[in-house]
Formats: structure tokens, C-alpha cells, sequence
């Protein structure tokens, strides 16, 4: 070798060696493509992919969770985002819209965007939010192994979570003694919620009447029936059809004069009584460590689905006095946020 061909091949050997190496898992010059499914409606401010821009606390605080672990949407990651905006129909078609545009991982907020997604694809990643029992549901094996291609964490603590919706309702009112429950027709995890409810509805000394609805248009007819049966507070189960048709609940509940519980804090800022829920940041912020360990090479179905630990009472003070309720101190004292 001539000495100028060997002090080459050593430049070139300190030059790879300075080179910078990818983080752990991570291709260099790797773009990542993730697919988000959710139910909207549509943002009004959004990405040309169809992704929010601003406005959405929980959307902002996923980005965060994925900028800190090294993925900067625009540089090594993007995003396509369909919304179904609450026609559950639109779902199927949305997710093999997504899995034709050949994504790495999939993001599915809520049940029947979950479902679709696993439907369209067996092998892509799926990443759950806003999903409660994910188990009764068949999404997921169980919790500790999710088998299959979904994991995520789920917004709620088990089906038990509405025996405590009761019980705080029954706090907010204590004479109460006939409580209407809304729920959505079809829900596969209404039956455990309905075992659920009635079990701590013994204990509370309630009478407790269900009302199925699937269609926004026959939400009125449903109070109309509760106001018929002489109801005294309305329960609200967790479903995406009652997050997206919230105010509507809300504006009927007030107009029957319902003191009513709700699953979502943004029903009691719209102006319901009261509100318990996961604490949502913490839920979307947890979104980014599934993403990076899936996108690095772990297996969906080997990552737990993890249950949330911190949940929020909200309590609606301007509802109470205009149903000439008084809420108790002892409550108002365990409240997270007081609306006045």
C-alpha cells in the first residue's frame, strides 16, 4: 500500500469513528410514520395531514411526550391523522386508508377505533388511549399481556370505576334515591358496568334505571323517559358517544333538572355538576413511552397495559346553585377543581 493510500484509509477510519451514532434502536435517517384514528370531530386548526395544530391540551402533551424522546414531528416523524367524528361506520374504511399508507405504528383513541385498526392490520403496532376494560372488550389478552398487536394504557381503573361515580354522585346528594343511568346501546362493556352499578347501588340504599341510546336524536326522548320515572340524578357512562355529544347531555340534564355525574371533566366545564376522570395529560404523556419502546423493537403484546393512578373530582358550583343544590363541605373539600 502506498503511503498515501494509508494515511486515506486512516482519515477515513477517524471519520467514522467521529460519526454520530443513532440513539438505541433508531435508524439513522429513519422517518417514522404513525397513523392516528380518533373520533373528533375534525380539529378546525389542523396539519395538512389532517393532525391539530393548536387548542388541544392532550394532543400537545403527546407531542411532548415524543419531542422528548427524540421525535420531532416534521424532521424524523409523521403523523396522518382521520377522524371518524362520531360515525362509527366511517371507521373500518379510515383505518385501511391508514394501513395502505404503509404506517409504522398505529394510535387508536377509543374502542371502536381500536378495533377497527386491529381489523385492517394484524401486524402493524396499535397503541390504545381513551379505552376502559380493553379486557371485556376483547382488545387485549389481559392487562399484564396484551398478546396480539395492541397494548397502551387505559383511562380507567376497571369496570369499578362506575361504582364509584355512584357513590360520588350519592356524596353530592345525599338524599337521592333514584338515580337514571345513560349509557350507549351496544357497548360491549355495559354489562360489567351494569353489575358494577347495581352492586354499589345496594350498598348506597339507590334505585338506579338504565337508558340505552345510540343516536344523538334520541337523547331527548331518553330524559323525557327518565323526568317520567321521577328521577333524581342522572349517571353518565364512559363512552365516546357521550364525550362527543357532552353539551347536548349537559343542556338536557340541566332543562330536566338532573343533577348528573359525568366521566369527562370537559361535560362539567360545558356546565354538568360534576366530574371524575383519569387525569388526561398524564394519559397522553404516557402515549410517548409505548411509541418509542414499540418504534425501538419491543413487541405490543409483551409491553403491559398500564392503569391510570391520579384522577380528578371536578365539581360545577354556578350548576349547583342554579339546581338549588348545596354540595356538601366534606366533598367540596376532595374536589380537585371547583368551577364557581
Amino acid at each position: 500500500m502506498k503511503a498515501s493510500e494509508a494515511v486515506l484509509s486512516v482519515i477515513l477510519a477517524l471519520i467514522l469513528l467521529a460519526a454520530p451514532v443513532p440513539s438505541d434502536g433508531q435508524q439513522p435517517g429513519k422517518v417514522y410514520r404513525i397513523a392516528s384514528l380518533a373520533v373528533g370531530p375534525s380539529p378546525v386548526v389542523r396539519t395538512p395531514k389532517n393532525c391539530p395544530v393548536q387548542g388541544n391540551p392532550h394532543w400537545q402533551a403527546l407531542l411532548g411526550a415524543l419531542q422528548a424522546r427524540g421525535y420531532i414531528e416534521g424532521q424524523n416523524l409523521l403523523i396522518e391523522c382521520r377522524w371518524t367524528e362520531g360515525q362509527d361506520e366511517r371507521a373500518p374504511a379510515l383505518a385501511a386508508e391508514l394501513v395502505s399508507l404503509k404506517v409504522d405504528l398505529f394510535l387508536a383513541f377509543g374502542a371502536t377505533q381500536v378495533l377497527a385498526a386491529k381489523q385492517a392490520s394484524s401486524t402493524i403496532p396499535i397503541v390504545m388511549v381513551g379505552v376502559i376494560d380493553p379486557v371485556r372488550r376483547g382488545l387485549v389478552a389481559s392487562l399484564a399481556r396484551p398478546g396480539g398487536n395492541v397494548t397502551g394504557p387505559t383511562d380507567d381503573a376497571g369496570p369499578q370505576i362506575v361504582g364509584k361515580y355512584l357513590q360520588l354522585l350519592k356524596d353530592a346528594v345525599p338524599t337521592v334515591s333514584r338515580v337514571a343511568v345513560l349509557a350507549y346501546a351496544g357497548d360491549p362493556a355495559e354489562a360489567s358496568f351494569q353489575r358494577e352499578i347495581q352492586a354499589a347501588a345496594r350498598t348506597l340504599g339507590v334505585a338506579v334505571q338504565s337508558y340505552s341510546v345510540r343516536d344523538p336524536k334520541e337523547l331527548a326522548g331518553a330524559f323525557t323517559a327518565m323526568t317520567t320515572a321521577r328521577a333524581e340524578a342522572l349517571l353518565v357512562l364512559p363512552h365516546p358517544f357521550s364525550y362527543l355529544h357532552g353539551q347536548r347531555i349537559v343542556d338536557l340534564a340541566a332543562q330536566s333538572r338532573l343533577p348528573a355525574m359525568y366521566p369527562y371533566r370537559e361535560a362539567v366545564e360545558a356546565g354538568g355538576l360534576m366530574g371524575y376522570e383519569s387525569i388526561q395529560p398524564d394519559i397522553y404523556g404516557r402515549l410517548g413511552s409505548y411509541v418509542d419502546k414499540i418504534l425501538k423493537g419491543a413487541k405490543p403484546g409483551d409491553l403491559p397495559v398500564e392503569q391510570p393512578t391520579k384522577f380528578e373530582l371536578v365539581i360545577n358550583l354556578t350548576t349547583a346553585r342554579a339546581l338549588g343544590l348545596t354540595i356538601p363541605q366534606s366533598l367540596l373539600s376532595r374536589a380537585d377543581e371547583v368551577i364557581r
